[in-house]
């Protein structure tokens, strides 16, 4: 039996201390996995795929041929998906993309994006995880339940754990306070520190916290308990918002409200921002688009410059694309119903370790290994670490990068 240590790739903690021992190339024991990684992991031996072109098996050397003479042919391709890939893997698709003149977006285009984008702009302030585990005595969990979407969160860095500065119980040291439409399995571990606010009300929620840190009365029914938290963050020493889809998706034409909290709180004391990223890799593919184009998602590469826009973002581009790329995601099972009626009407490439909704619907699918499984590579944190992972377990699958590699050459 062979021991080793693993990164899970199944959210984008991408947690490093994964011990996994082998027996005869199988997994027989791992420790420190999550439920969430846990069936992460045990994915390598389920609903797997193989190579298909029009419901009919094939080889890999024909899916790939006939995806890269699908592609050739378009002449408004569309990438797609990107989030559960490598940086390595993002880079020949960003560089395919360039090739084909396509439009390339990601799964950030509809959610955390526009908080990425500011962070990445240096607009909204941010730290690592490992800050939140040293230094945070408060942690706001905004439209965010991390015990079900990360479920390792709170017991690593931000809640439970001891850090440099915080060696007490975190009873005594750490406050952890949830921003939610319902009271969540988070929010119960918040305990008094949880606070309602109807669909849609954050922004309203926001004013009334900047009221109270002014020395006004919050025009909310529980004064009492606003004024309350108003005391918790001003005696705060380091604290960090975690925000959710819940506010994101509240927030969408009003985040220059949330930048004005963030300003004012940081008059008083120490905030900072950690969004709840979902996909282990969705803001590495945010940093590695803007490096290259100075955008984060909704690139159109068809005239031979980058060009960004709200019309090139999936939900507008599927409508127009005449052939589709998916890969590291499933949009017909995550999209809107129309947008995946539209992908599902063209000739639609999937590459995907499983078995999915999009690979069903797919004129021709490559079943690639799966990172941190079978393969290996680079990844983005949700707080922007860069973490390199090698493979534990053996497959005779092409990595996603082999198999963009290939279409690439083949155009």
């Amino acid at each position: 039996m062979a021991a080793t240590t693993a990164t899970c790739t199944g959210c984008s903690l991408l947690c490093d201390d994964i011990e996994v021992a082998l027996t005869e190339g199988r997994l027989s024991h791992v420790k420190n996995l999550c439920r969430k990684g846990y069936a992460h992991f045990q994915s390598a031996f389920t609903e797997r795929t193989d190579p298909v072109i029009d419901g009919e098996k094939a080889t890999f050397d024909q899916a790939i041929s006939r995806a890269a003479e699908i592609l050739k042919n378009a002449k408004s391709p569309l990438l797609y998906g990107w989030s559960n890939c490598t940086l390595e893997a993002q880079a020949v698709g960003i560089k395919l993309a360039e090739k084909l003149g396509a439009t390339i977006d990601d799964t950030s285009s509809f959610c955390q994006g526009i908080l990425v984008e500011r962070i990445l702009d240096g607009r909204i302030p941010t730290c690592t995880l490992d800050d939140v585990r040293n230094y945070a005595d408060t942690s706001i969990f905004w439209g965010a339940d991390p015990s079900n979407s990360h479920p390792r969160h709170l017991s690593r860095f931000s809640y439970y754990p001891r850090g440099e500065k915080r060696q007490k119980s975190y009873e005594e040291e750490r406050t952890c306070i949830a921003v939610d439409v319902r009271r969540s399995a988070t929010a119960d571990i918040c305990s008094n520190y949880y606070f309602r606010v109807p669909p849609g009300g954050d922004a309203d929620f926001m004013e009334a916290v900047l009221a109270v840190l002014d020395g006004k009365i919050p025009k909310v029914a529980d004064k009492k308990k606003m004024i309350e938290l108003g005391t918790i963050l001003r005696k705060t020493e380091y604290g960090v918002i975690f925000p959710g889809l819940g506010m994101i998706y509240s927030m969408q034409d009003r985040m220059e409200l949330f930048q004005r909290l963030l300003e004012r709180l940081n008059e008083i004391t120490t905030f900072k921002v950690i969004p709840m990223v979902g996909h282990y890799n969705m803001r590495g593919f945010n940093e590695l688009l803007r490096e290259k184009t100075g955008f984060i998602n909704r690139v159109s590469f068809r005239g031979g410059s980058a060009v960004h826009g709200p019309e090139h973002g999936v939900i507008a581009a599927a409508k127009s694309c005449d052939a589709a790329l998916v890969i590291g995601s499933d949009p017909l099972s995550a999209l809107p119903m129309a947008t995946a009626r539209a992908l599902a009407a063209v000739p639609m490439i999937v590459i995907d370790p499983h078995r999915s909704l999009a690979a069903d619907a797919a004129r021709v699918v490559i079943p690639s290994a799966i990172s941190g499984l079978e393969a290996g590579g680079t990844a983005v944190r949700m707080d922007g670490v860069r973490l390199r992972f090698e493979p534990i377990l053996k497959t005779d699958l092409l990595t996603d990068e082999q198999i963009l590699t290939k279409i690439t050459e083949a155009i």
